[in-house]
């Protein structure tokens, strides 16, 4: 008789820029979802899967938690909600410390309203002393009743195995729900779009990042197996289109290199990637805008 296996959905949860991305690439041995130093990097709920031996763990990372500034960030915020209503472990990832500031508070009143178990991953374990780890997991063990605390630490791929068997074990029995091979349900078009995003994050100034959306226009591939890429960088003001092209054109090429560098490895194959940059005035708050971008809102 063949062996049930577990299988099941996790919401990963947190504040903006806790490194909730870097940790599910990890967890599936991936890049996905993107990642960088600026907070609300993820701005769509983003599905992957990991697979072994004993079952399908299904990861859902959402947008951080936070308080929404336009209808962009709204729908951001209800992306992250309405997750943790539908699955069957939420993972949520703190920040070592004994201080629970006002943003984790917040996050602490939702889960409290919630059935899942909730397991507490403390990350970026590598950049404290392993002698305080103890009072930060009592600071947390005095809020709430957690299922399970695991010290981690994405970055440094340090005790994710771990967390993988404490998962594991708070997932019921049921059937698989990917062929054994999925890493994920996005369209290899919109991880294209989100990795030249990524690129844009990283390459752009403080003030421009939030304001950019990027769409791939097309998509296709050569019999040879080489992808034509057509991409657009949208942008709220005339300055930013300015700043995001650069002296030249240096910084799009810039953006445009690093991007096909990453393309080229989702794809295995060579990329000639064309981007464009166009203003869309407060896009952020137009709702046709943000559904022409990927930014469904279900109300």
């Amino acid at each position: 008789m063949e062996q049930q296996k577990k299988s099941g959905f996790v919401a990963l949860v947190g504040r903006p820029n806790v490194g909730k991305s870097t940790l599910m690439n990890h967890l599936i041995g991936q890049k996905i979802a993107i990642t960088s130093d600026k907070p609300q990097t993820t701005r769509n709920r983003i599905q992957t899967v990991y697979t072994d031996e004993r079952g399908q763990i299904v990861f859902l990372d959402t947008p951080g938690i936070h308080k929404a500034k336009n209808r962009l960030g709204e729908y951001m915020v209800e992306a992250a909600e309405r997750t943790l209503k539908e699955v069957d472990i939420i993972l949520w990832l703190v920040e070592p410390g004994a201080y629970i500031g006002a943003g984790d508070q917040h996050i602490l009143e939702i889960l409290k309203q919630v059935k899942a178990p909730v397991i507490l991953a403390i990350n970026k374990m590598d950049t404290v002393e392993k002698q305080k780890v103890l009072s930060y997991i009592a600071a947390y063990e005095k809020q709430y009743s957690f299922a399970e605390i695991v010290p981690v630490s994405a970055l440094k791929n340090m005790n994710l195995d771990t967390l993988k068997d404490v998962l594991m074990k708070y997932l019921p029995y049921g059937p698989m729900y990917y062929d054994e091979d999925t890493v994920t349900d996005q369209p290899m078009r919109q991880i294209a779009a989100e990795i030249i995003r990524e690129k844009a994050l990283r390459c752009l100034k403080e003030e421009i990042p939030h304001g950019i959306a990027v769409t791939v226009e097309k998509m296709k591939q050569r019999k040879d197996g080489m992808f034509d890429i057509e991409a657009e960088i949208v942008c709220e003001k005339d300055s930013h289109k300015g700043i995001i092209i650069g002296k030249g054109g240096a910084m799009l090429k810039k953006i445009g290199s690093s991007a096909r560098y990453d393309i080229e490895k989702m794809t295995e194959n060579r990329v000639n990637l064309k981007l464009w940059v166009k203003v869309r005035k407060e896009w952020r708050d137009n709702e046709l805008y943000l559904k022409n971008y990927g930014y469904h809102r279900n109300m």
